[in-house]
Order: structure tokens, then C-alpha cells, then sequence
């Protein structure tokens, strides 16, 4: 992980929306991937965007584009999930980019909507990427590529979760353990922390 990271607000020129299918693999293409395991996610999720120029739709069946937050105390210490109503299971905050193709801009939205809370800024490049079938009561499994960005909530930050979610809680990495969450979960929380943290100076 390099410390090329740089944290930008709502309304900054970088998170303007865009159409085009290019803007999404330009992201995806500057990721730093830490290791081989990331690596070839990236690679895994390029090959797709090239072979799928719908991949920004959520009408490509097979799958497409997705972009979440890990959502991170001004203290560095906690992390933000929700109880998703849908699915049943503790996720950080995401969702579909509908056809825009800012990932970061769609990462800061959905953390944005799903949690809340006003004055988030978010980190890029992405501090993780992954891809999961996903599956919901009503629709046939597809899979998500996920572009997932640290955020970063201010001091006294104030949560409010909205219809896409039964509860929202704050928690340590240590904590997380009981949650049932997956290891792409938990691998997205141990970096991002150590980027909120580097960012932070702490």
C-alpha cells in the first residue's frame, strides 16, 4: 500500500459524475494492489469492465459495478457498519453505481445516504477491491465488483440509517469478530484503518 492517498469532499470537481465506462477502469487500473491476492482481483475486474461495456448497469445480468465505504471514526479506532435489511448480515455501506462511473464519487454517496451522517470526506485510490456473488431473496445471484474506499466521518459524527438498513453499529477490528462478517470484510477494515491512521499521523 503506498501512501498516495489523497481525502476530497462532496462537491470537489474529482467526484463528478461521469458516463463513460473508461472513467471506472482508470480507477480500478491505479488501485495499489498490496499483494498478489489483490492483484488479481484487479486484474479479474478489468478483464470484466473490458469484456462488459454495460458493466456501469445493473441490467448486465452477470454482473456489474459496485462501490462501498468503510466509514472511520475521527479517533481512527472504530468502524461504521449497518444490519442490511435485505441481505440479513452486517456490510459496510455500498451500493450500485448506476451508471455513473466515479466509483469513489458512487463510495461517498451511498456512506452518504445509508448512514447519515454530514461532512464525510473520502479517501483514493480504492483501499480494497473484491469480488462476491451476490444473493437476495427475488433475484437471480450476479456478481459485485466492488471498488471500496475508505471515508471518513468528522469528529462527533451523528449516524441516521435509512430504509436499506435495520441498525447501524460502531466498532473496533476486535470487535468485528463476532459479527460474522466475511474475510473481504475484514481485510478491507485492517487496511483502511492503517490508511485512516497514516493519513491521521496517529
Amino acid at each position: 500500500m503506498t501512501d498516495d492517498h489523497r481525502v476530497l469532499v462532496a462537491g470537489d470537481a474529482e467526484l463528478g459524475p461521469s458516463p463513460e465506462l473508461s472513467r471506472a477502469r482508470a480507477e480500478l487500473a491505479a488501485y495499489p494492489a498490496p499483494d498478489e491476492q489483490q492483484a488479481e482481483v484487479q486484474r479479474q475486474m478489468l478483464s470484466f469492465v473490458d469484456a462488459h461495456p454495460d458493466a456501469l448497469w445493473r441490467s448486465c445480468l452477470t454482473g456489474h459495478l459496485t462501490g462501498s465505504a468503510l466509514v472511520v471514526d475521527a479517533a481512527c479506532e472504530r468502524i461504521l457498519l449497518l444490519f442490511h435489511r435485505k441481505v440479513q448480515r452486517w456490510l459496510q455501506p455500498g451500493g450500485h453505481v448506476d451508471g455513473d462511473a466515479n466509483l469513489p464519487a458512487t463510495a461517498l454517496r451511498e456512506a452518504t445516504e445509508e448512514t447519515g451522517i454530514e461532512g464525510l470526506r473520502v479517501v483514493v485510490p480504492a483501499i480494497d477491491l473484491d469480488i462476491h456473488e451476490f444473493r437476495a431473496a427475488g433475484e437471480p445471484s450476479h456478481l459485485h465488483l466492488d471498488a471500496r474506499y475508505l471515508v471518513l466521518a468528522p469528529s462527533g459524527a451523528r449516524e441516521q440509517g435509512n430504509h436499506e438498513s435495520e441498525a447501524l453499529r460502531w466498532v473496533t477490528i476486535d470487535e468485528m469478530g463476532a459479527l460474522d462478517l466475511d474475510e473481504g470484510t475484514l481485510r478491507m477494515a485492517g487496511r483502511g484503518l492503517a490508511v485512516a491512521r497514516r493519513l491521521s499521523g496517529a
